[in-house]
């Protein structure tokens, strides 16, 4: 009998990181709503009370960065700048120029936008194929923030995190070992009813209970208060969640990061396209776990090399399997995009909780191959 423990990490929309994240998501769909062959390249950046915005974006339109900006820090629910920022008085900085001629001349002819490498994963081990723990950890975030908003738990602020470590029994989620939850709250609450609050109304309402056993520890806010958080609390950075935008660390990664970029950039439409392949080899039988790796060389279409990985379970042959997605699908920035229809303003809906995971999405869905 084998058995190991395997962790994952999440965050709330009101995260620092995944607020920037979201900025620059939204920036974007506002660029593709105005121009679907908008180039975006966009990073946000937070500090206390203030957002700069850097990047270069090239598209027919006019887009008010400024007003994304503070409609967004609003939703997510910040609104006060002596524990995280308000969206009425931050300030914000904007530094936005054209792409460069040099990379364009090499994506206007149909060429991956930059050299790199990406993956994609697929596991039978959840309904939804992605490991047990990040699908497990992104409902514990989102559970948080649907309180939040819900005033189930009137007193939480939008910052937070949570974590899952699962015990494996020869390849299999067998129990959840430990739960950590890290929520901003008002400084008028006490630690017990937090406690007694995340425990009922997040955790038992979102794990199931076969899950959970006498031994399982559960951490609530360990530090005994959270209240300063956001960006006030420490800065956020576009793209520095890219473990919990992925995998949970379960699969490997090529580095590059999804938030405010367009498709043409293949670190994410080709992202997107490797978790398509990956995850429809596993539904239609051809593995139980499978990991794909492509890479490109800027302004050339075609991928360098593919690889795959089905970790002793295939029905197929590595070279088989390679030779099935070199036959099926066409691996072009152009092809992906045409394939999964990816110049519409969808970018919104990817930033928290995974881009992966989520039915909704076209590199979700299940096909015959």
């Amino acid at each position: 009998m084998n058995k190991y423990y395997f962790t994952s990490e999440s965050v709330t929309e009101g995260h620092p990181d995944k607020l920037c994240d979201t900025i620059s998501d939204k920036i974007l769909d506002e660029c593709i709503k105005q121009d679907k062959n908008a180039r975006v390249a966009v990073e946000t950046f937070a500090s206390q009370n203030k957002i700069a915005l850097a990047g270069q974006i090239t598209m027919q339109g006019q887009v008010d960065y400024e007003k994304i900006v503070r409609k967004t820090i609003e939703e997510i629910g910040y609104g006060d700048a002596k524990i995280d920022i308000d969206p009425k008085t931050c300030q914000i900085d904007i530094n936005i120029t054209k792409q460069s001629l040099d990379i364009a001349m090499g994506v206007d002819v149909g060429g991956a936008g930059d050299q790199g490498i990406m993956f994609g994963f697929a596991s039978d081990e959840t309904e939804n194929y992605m490991p047990y723990a990040i699908s497990m950890a992104h409902k514990l975030s989102k559970k948080l923030t649907e309180v939040r908003k819900e005033k189930i738990i009137p007193y939480l602020r939008p910052d937070g995190k949570t974590q899952i470590t699962v015990e494996y029994e020869d390849g299999k989620p067998k129990r959840i070992e430990t739960i950590l939850i890290s929520t901003q709250h008002e400084a008028e609450v006490t630690m017990e009813q937090l406690k007694k609050d995340i425990i009922e109304k997040v955790i038992k309402q979102t794990v199931p209970k076969n899950m959970i056993d006498e031994n399982t520890n559960i951490y609530i806010n360990p530090t005994g208060r959270f209240v300063i958080g956001g960006p006030l609390g420490d800065t956020g950075l576009t793209g520095r969640k890219i473990i919990v935008d992925t995998y949970g660390g379960y699969s490997r990664h090529g580095g590059g990061c999804f938030s405010g970029k367009d498709p043409s950039k293949v670190d994410r439409s080709s992202c997107y396209m490797m978790r398509h392949i990956a995850k429809n080899i596993v539904a239609n039988g051809y593995a139980k776990k499978c990991e794909i790796q492509v890479s490109y060389a800027i302004g050339m279409e075609e991928p360098l090399s593919i690889y795959v990985d089905t970790f002793g379970t295939g029905t197929k042959s590595q070279e088989e399997l390679v030779y099935l997605i070199k036959t099926k699908f066409n691996l072009t920035p152009d092809g992906i995009i045409n394939y999964l229809n990816l110049k519409q303003p969808i970018y919104s809906e990817t930033t928290n909780y995974g881009h992966f995971g989520k039915e909704n999405l076209p590199w979700e869905k299940i096909i015959k191959i």
